[in-house]
């Protein structure tokens, strides 16, 4: 598993061909997505996550992306570091992935690895995001539960709109309870959701400190009962169809680059350029040209 998600991430030739085979044998485990802004301890909420699921025999895997330098592309990949604690468990598997400078906060491979992972039959696949400032939305769309998590002193209710979190967020965890400010941020949320929530599901706003494992069997019952309000009302398969949606946008997008790329050589692509800067065509006209030489 760990060398074909290798492949996948890489790019490797029989990347699709691999991701194909497995295909048949995927749609059976269950996504959490955990994400919100850097310092959430997302990682520290992830491990007694693990454990709980674990004390009830329950497999793991642990996609974590990490962020990436942007001079060398490498990550320190330190939520494997933290997860220690599960290295030699055979019931979990930890991948720490390169966001690879994706600046919605998944690694564009991120999606293929949780297939591979559904693929080997784990049932649970927590799915754990860069930290971006602002809470990424691309876990969203990944993910069939999304857990925002936020810290006391994590900002007003406009910051918090203008982040996106009550459009992404299933479950809302305030950590590290036990600081000054726990009891307020969480009142700032429950305030907010009076006024966003439109569905029939009302995210819940849950307390949790990640040193003591306070709060995490009530995140764990959470997700079972946002699981099984979707499941009951049909949106869970809703939900991975427009997932599934946009991955095919996605690929048919990056393969029209690839395919644009390597019809459009440097003196092309300089020509059309010089005729941009001379003010000869506009953009717009030299993309025109670029995608009619290439057939599109």
């Amino acid at each position: 598993m760990a060398r074909i998600i290798t492949r996948v991430e890489s790019g490797a030739a029989d990347a699709a061909d691999l991701v194909g085979a497995l295909y048949p044998s995927t749609g059976r485990g269950y996504t959490v997505g955990l994400t919100g802004s850097p310092g959430a301890a997302k990682s520290s909420i992830t491990g007694p996550l693990t454990s709980l699921l674990r004390a009830g025999a329950e497999q793991v895997a642990v996609p974590a992306i990490e962020p990436s330098s942007p001079f060398t592309g490498g990550a320190i990949l330190g939520d494997r570091v933290r997860m220690q604690g599960h290295a030699t468990d055979d019931g979990v598997f930890i991948r720490s992935m390169a966001s690879r400078g994706h600046l919605g906060g998944l690694s564009l491979a991120a999606p293929q690895a949780v297939r591979v992972m559904d693929a080997a039959g784990y049932p649970w696949i927590i799915l754990e995001t860069v930290g971006v400032g602002q809470v990424e939305v691309d876990v969203a769309g990944a993910a069939d539960t999304t857990v925002v998590v936020v810290t006391p002193g994590w900002g007003d209710s406009v910051q918090a709109n203008k982040a996106g979190l009550f459009e992404v967020g299933d479950v809302f965890v305030v950590n590290k309870a036990d600081r000054e400010g726990a009891a307020t941020s969480a009142r700032d949320l429950e305030q907010m959701l009076d006024l966003s929530v439109l569905g029939d599901w009302r995210p819940p706003v849950l307390a949790t400190s990640a040193t003591t494992g306070e709060g995490i069997d009530d995140l764990l019952d959470a997700v079972g009962r946002h699981r099984s309000y979707q499941e009951g009302a049909g949106l869970l398969e809703e939900k991975r169809r427009r997932r599934t949606a946009t991955e095919v946008r996605r690929i048919v997008a990056e393969r029209l680059r690839r395919r644009v790329s390597d019809l459009t050589d440097d003196a092309t692509l300089d020509a059309l350029v010089d005729d941009v800067a001379a003010r000869r065509l506009d953009p717009y006209a030299a993309a025109d040209k670029i995608l009619a030489d290439a057939g599109l």
